[in-house]
C-alpha cells in the first residue's frame, strides 16, 4: 500500500515540482494550496505533511496547530525564514523537522524517508515482524527464518529484503534500492544490487521456491505480495 504525503504551499510552481519528484519515488501525493484547503484534505489521513510556512490567510504555523488536533503524522516545514526563532517556533507549535527554502530535494526526499521509517518502527507492533508464506522477516531479530529456521542472509541483504517487504507490490529502480540501502552519499555503483538480488534469491530457494523478489523488466524490483 503507497504511502500518501499531503503537500501544503501557495506557490504552484513548488507543488508541481515536489509532487513529481515524490511520485517518482512511489508515493501517493495530494496537494492544497492553503489553509483551509489542507484541512479539507485531512480526511486522507496521510502519511506524512509537508507545509509551507508563509502562506496568505492562514501561515503553516498556524495550521500546524490546527492539524495537532486531529492528526498526528509527521511534519516538514519548508520556509524562507531561517533564523533560530523560526525553526524553534516549527517545532513548538508541532512540526517534527524544517527545512528552509530554496532546499534540495535530495534531502527533502531523505528525510521524509527518514521520518516515516522512523514512524513504521515506532508506532506499529505489526512491522515486527512480517509473514509472507512459511517466511518469516523477523525485523528486531534482524533475521528472517523459513519455518523458524534462520536463512544466513548479510545485513546489506536483509536491508534489501526488509525495504522491499515493507512495500510489497511495489516496483523500486535500482537506483531507489541502492539509495535506501547504501545511503544517498554512498560511493559505489547501483549495478551492485542485482549481484545481491541473485544472491538473495539463491538462498532463498534452498528453502522455498516462491518467487519473493520479481523482476519488472525495464524498471527494477518488486516484493510479491
Amino acid at each position: 500500500m503507497k504511502q500518501t504525503i499531503l503537500l501544503v504551499d501557495d506557490e504552484k510552481d513548488i507543488i508541481s515540482f515536489m509532487k513529481d519528484a515524490l511520485q517518482d519515488e512511489g508515493y501517493e501525493v495530494v496537494f492544497a494550496y492553503e489553509g483551509q484547503e489542507a484541512l479539507t484534505k485531512l480526511k486522507i489521513n496521510p502519511d506524512l505533511i509537508v507545509l509551507d510556512v508563509m502562506m496568505p490567510g492562514m501561515d503553516g504555523f498556524a495550521l500546524c496547530e490546527m492539524i495537532r488536533k486531529s492528526i498526528s503524522c509527521p511534519i516538514i516545514f519548508l520556509s524562507a525564514k531561517q533564523t533560530e526563532q523560526d525553526r524553534v517556533k516549527g517545532l513548538l507549535v508541532g512540526g517534527d523537522d524544517y527545512l528552509v527554502k530554496p532546499f534540495s530535494m535530495k534531502e527533502l526526499k531523505a528525510r521524509i524517508y527518514a521520518h516515516l521509517r522512523r514512524e513504521q518502527r515506532i508506532n506499529s507492533n505489526s512491522y515486527n515482524r512480517l509473514y509472507f508464506g512459511e517466511v518469516t522477516i523477523d525485523l528486531n531479530g534482524y533475521q528472517i527464518l523459513h519455518n523458524n529456521e534462520v536463512i544466513p542472509f548479510t545485513s546489506r541483504e536483509f536491508e534489501i529484503i526488509h525495504f522491499l517487504a515493507l512495500h510489497p507490490g511495489q516496483v523500486f529502480t535500482r537506483e531507489q534500492l541502492y539509495e535506501k540501502v547504501w545511503g544517498y552519499d554512498a560511493e559505489g555503483d547501483s549495478s551492485t544490487i542485482t549481484e545481491h538480488v541473485k544472491k538473495i534469491r539463491a538462498k532463498l530457494l534452498k528453502y522455498d521456491e516462491t518467487p519473493y523478489i520479481s523482476t519488472v523488466w525495464g524498471i527494477g524490483y518488486k516484493w510479491v505480495k
